[in-house]
């Protein structure tokens, strides 16, 4: 078999044999089987390559799922051991994280880059990442700190009490963020690191909480009768602990056009909205039946003739 530039030269002279320069194309065609014979030598290292690839996104498919088994039975067996759900969403969400930088760091291992250069590389983007990322990381250590001082769990009602605050159901507490459900099924996701950082009230923390209603009466109703009245309906009520010697109704304020009568009594936490409008319901029907006014806001305009 002629050699490249064997054959080269007889194109070459079939050219000069013709009238015509052959040395630029001599020189293309030279290019032209240069190439060739490279991509020839290459050949079995590319085909090599192009399978480590295809074998790498088939491991990483397949790692996925074992991932996603392997975390199925943590959660599991951690749900079984009765430890808290929010315990249980965080270390379910830190354990995939780290199941995946070892899926990765094994697959880039496999495409031939040394353990080395991916841990140096690993170690340098950490920096890195962690520099440019820096409300990350402290999302991170705000959820270490809500799940080891426990301002609320999973299913209790928070309220974060700041500027734009925001208050819903705890659903979810994950790596970095924690995610709460609102009164109309809205999706609030708030970064853990501002939740540690701000203050929290945690409607649901007691099993009892104390309701409290106001309510206004003529200056002309009997005070003693509105308050019987209202002792009345608290004693009937299923949900109010009328036991309780903390129960108690009393004349708040003396208003502008009204006497104000107050009321406290402890009530099931869970029971507390249905409670609070019932008894409000119950009042204004019970002072309708015995002729007790609440009064309104309202303005009398006397008219002096000109003398």
């Amino acid at each position: 078999m002629d050699t490249l530039s064997e054959t080269a030269d007889k194109v070459d002279q079939g050219l000069q044999n013709m009238g015509l320069d052959g040395t630029s194309v001599k020189q293309s065609l030279k290019d032209i089987l240069n190439f060739k014979e490279y991509l020839t030598e290459q050949l079995p290292a590319l085909t090599g390559f192009c399978i480590k690839v295809v074998l790498s996104i088939i491991v990483f498919f397949v790692g996925r799922r074992i991932i996603s088994w392997i975390v199925n039975i943590m959660r599991k067996s951690l749900e079984r051991a009765n430890i808290d759900a929010g315990v249980v969403q965080f270390i379910s969400s830190a354990g995939k994280a780290v199941l995946y930088m070892l899926l990765i760091f094994n697959i880039a291992i496999s495409l031939g880059v040394k353990e080395s250069s991916v841990a140096a590389l690993l170690g340098t983007a950490g920096v890195t990442v962690g520099l440019a990322l820096q409300g990350g990381l402290a999302n991170l250590a705000g959820g270490v700190l809500l799940l080891i001082f426990k301002p609320f769990v999973v299913g209790d009602y928070i309220i974060q009490d700041q500027t734009n605050g925001c208050e819903g159901t705890v659903a979810k507490i994950e790596i970095c963020y924690t995610t709460l459900l609102s009164i109309d099924n809205k999706k609030i996701v708030v970064p853990n690191g501002t939740l540690s950082n701000s203050t929290i009230i945690n409607v649901t923390a007691k099993e009892n909480r104390k309701l409290e209603i106001k309510v206004g009466i003529s200056y002309d109703a009997d005070i003693r009768k509105a308050k019987k009245v209202i002792e009345d309906i608290l004693k009937a009520d299923p949900d109010t602990r009328s036991d309780n010697s903390e129960m108690v109704v009393f004349v708040d304020s003396l208003a502008d056009s009204a006497v104000i009568i107050g009321l406290r009594v402890w009530v099931p936490t869970d029971a507390y909205w249905k409670t609070k409008w019932r008894l409000n319901q119950r009042i204004k029907e019970e002072f309708d039946a015995n002729g007790i006014t609440i009064p309104y806001n309202q303005m009398e305009v006397y008219l002096h003739p000109r003398k």
